[in-house]
């Protein structure tokens, strides 16, 4: 079977968990105590949120984590009636735990659902607060109802930072026998974002589809133009070529690309050309 790689490195304990060192211990701190509060926990796509409160399920539960761990999506679209339903029959459910030890709900893109559904939780919050502690996993905690944040610890990751998916990355390619060059595992790098998992899904798909790791290959299949064509515009923008820059665009435009597309990319990579060539003039002029 071939399995996503996303699911077969995905960490088990909290000691794997790439990234966020000093969340990590307030997790490992709460698993060693038993005492868990409610949880909100935002921040990027694919920088750990989910991943490391199972990570925090597993060792506060050990085997129990099946029977005593529920993982939903806030935004399922049976709708949050349906959702509701579900953690008052989870929560209603007994458990044979440790004492002090409470069942653990866990609620993805919590930040998609709407005030009256952010409401009705927190009346299901309070009614088994004895019993179950809940973990709002989001990307924008400002969009949770002060009610809830006023019941959570909130907690906020990062992104991952390039070092962290590369070594990552390394470990997965010698796992899997994965031939590459290291120009293209910077583009998986550039291409992700700090997103571990937008990272590891873009590495498969190279690997599988060509067999080899490179930069071209990487573009390919994540259907961007080559950077050396963004840093053209930006160049030329630099040197008052305007027209020249506006060739270039068009030409990436006629390829297929949205002007959407387009927008999102220069402006990915606007801040760090802009920055290297801010440090190399400063250290020219110095």
């Amino acid at each position: 079977m071939n399995i996503p790689w996303i699911e077969k490195y995905r960490p088990k304990t909290l000691d794997d968990v790439v990234g966020n060192p000093e969340i990590i211990r307030r997790l490992k701190e709460f698993s060693k105590t038993g005492n868990i509060p409610n949880l909100i926990i935002s921040g990027p796509p694919g920088c750990g949120k989910t991943t490391s409160i199972w990570a925090l399920a597993r060792d506060m539960l050990g085997d129990k984590v099946k029977d005593a761990c529920l993982e939903l999506n806030a935004s399922d679209e049976r709708g949050i009636d349906v959702v509701r339903e579900r953690i008052k029959r989870f929560a209603s459910t007994k458990v044979t735990l440790p004492d002090n030890i409470q069942k653990i709900v866990i609620l993805d893109e919590a930040d998609s659902m709407t005030e009256g559904a952010q409401q009705a939780l927190r009346r299901i919050m309070e009614i088994f607060s004895s019993t179950t502690r809940f973990a709002f996993a989001c990307n924008q905690s400002d969009k949770i109802i002060e009610p809830l944040q006023s019941r959570c610890a909130i907690v906020r990751f990062t992104k991952l930072s390039d070092e962290q998916l590369l070594e990552r990355i390394h470990y997965i390619c010698k796992q899997e026998n994965v031939k590459f060059v290291e120009q293209g595992i910077q583009a998986i790098i550039h291409t992700s974002q700090g997103d571990m998992r937008q990272a590891l899904n873009n590495l498969q798909c190279t690997a599988t589809s060509y067999g080899k790791i490179t930069k071209e290959f990487v573009y390919k299949v994540c259907d961007e133009p080559n950077p050396s064509s963004i840093k053209e515009i930006f160049q030329h923008c630099v040197d008052g070529e305007t027209k020249e820059a506006f060739d270039i665009i068009e030409d990436i435009y006629n390829s297929g690309y949205s002007i959407e597309d387009l927008v999102g990319i220069l402006f990915r990579n606007v801040v760090c050309f802009f920055f290297k060539f801010y440090c190399v003039k400063v250290g020219l002029e110095t």
